[in-house]
């Protein structure tokens, strides 16, 4: 499978179960009579991120793999979102980006060297070892902490609207 499949193809597919996510969300606070912006604090433990920077963190990961394996320069998200519509946009930012790389250039980073400095340290990789070692692992930890951050306050989420067929 081309490493565009496995990472630009498969980011889209995801991003769009994320923001129907959100959807679900919007529709079950209003069912519910309270403003659905409020999930946005939401935490599984005081030490984690909440909602809304799982989300941005997600959109970064898929924005800054693809554009790494592309070898074009990653776009710069402000993390100013304080509502879910503005969740909504920097997610269609995101998706937007990536469907305008081009596959081949996707496809040429398979070798790519790829350094990231975390936290102070230096990560080395080539392109598919980053994409299968680091960004998709990342990607999906942030994915199902937002799904499990929704489905803790209550949000009717299952399993076919984390996959992206429900």
């Amino acid at each position: 499978m081309s490493l565009y499949r496995r990472s630009v193809t498969v980011f889209q597919h995801n991003l769009r179960a994320l923001d129907r996510m959100l959807s679900l969300a919007e529709a079950n606070a209003e069912a519910r009579g309270f403003e659905a912006d409020k999930f946005l604090a939401g935490r599984l433990a005081p030490d984690m991120f909440p909602l809304t920077r799982q989300i941005q963190i997600a959109c970064d990961l898929a924005k800054g793999a693809s554009a790494r394996l592309a070898g074009v320069e990653i776009p710069k998200h402000e993390d100013s979102e304080t509502t879910l519509a503005e969740l909504h946009a920097r997610i269609a930012k995101v998706q937007d980006f990536i469907a305008s790389l081009d596959a081949d250039a996707v496809n040429a980073g398979e070798q790519r060297p790829i350094t990231l400095s975390i936290q102070g340290n230096e990560l080395n990789f080539v392109g598919a070892e980053y994409l299968d070692t680091w960004a998709l692992p990342n990607f999906y930890f942030h994915l199902s902490t937002a799904y499990n951050l929704l489905r803790m306050q209550g949000v009717p989420l299952g399993k076919r609207d984390f996959l992206g067929r429900a």
